[in-house]
């Protein structure tokens, strides 16, 4: 069991796929409490965070960030106790020495619903920007972009031979934003 004083390093750990032959993320860490840490295809670290659900979280970071979700370390704890995980988190970052990491953009883009309005074809902020539509329109209209860049997400993932059941929040996509449901 992980405390305070007893850190893992991050090198200590072992690599586990983020996709499994199957296409399943990693069921063993369903509703786990832990610090994780994302690694692209060639084992560089991209993200670590911390979650009361590392399963979930993955399942998130696969949708927003799939071409950087290869590789995956985790140490679970057995109860939520931020000051632990931060304490891991701080020590992983640390011991990469990639200043990135803790970058709020780079984290952001990790953490937050895809903002489908950043993009918009050419032809689709000119009809959003279109001054005679009312609000109903603008949301039909950002309620297909977000179906437009689901559709892509999804192909992406089924490319990687993602075979975990993903869906997303269909109240967002109103507004724009992709977020698993």
């Amino acid at each position: 069991m992980t405390n305070e004083t007893n850190i893992p390093t991050l090198d200590s750990l072992e690599y586990v796929a983020y996709i499994d032959e199957q296409g399943e993320l990693p069921e063993n860490f369903n509703g786990k409490i832990g610090v994780y840490a994302i690694f692209d295809q060639e084992k560089k670290l991209k993200f670590v965070g911390y979650s009361r659900d590392v399963y979930l979280s993955l399942k998130q970071h696969l949708v927003r960030q799939p071409k950087y979700c290869y590789w995956v370390k985790v140490q679970t704890i057995q109860r939520p106790n931020r000051t632990i995980l931060e304490n891991i988190e701080n020590a992983w970052i640390d011991e990469n020495g990639n200043i990135d990491l803790r970058n709020v953009e780079n984290k952001e883009t990790w953490t937050n619903p895809i903002n489908t309005k950043e993009l918009m074809t050419i032809e689709e902020q000119t009809n959003y920007q279109n001054q005679l539509i009312d609000d109903l329109d603008k949301m039909k209209i950002l309620k297909n972009v977000a179906r437009r860049v689901e559709a892509e997400v999804l192909s992406v993932l089924a490319a990687r031979g993602v075979k975990t059941q993903i869906r997303f929040n269909p109240k967002l996509k109103e507004q724009g934003l992709l977020d698993l449901k």
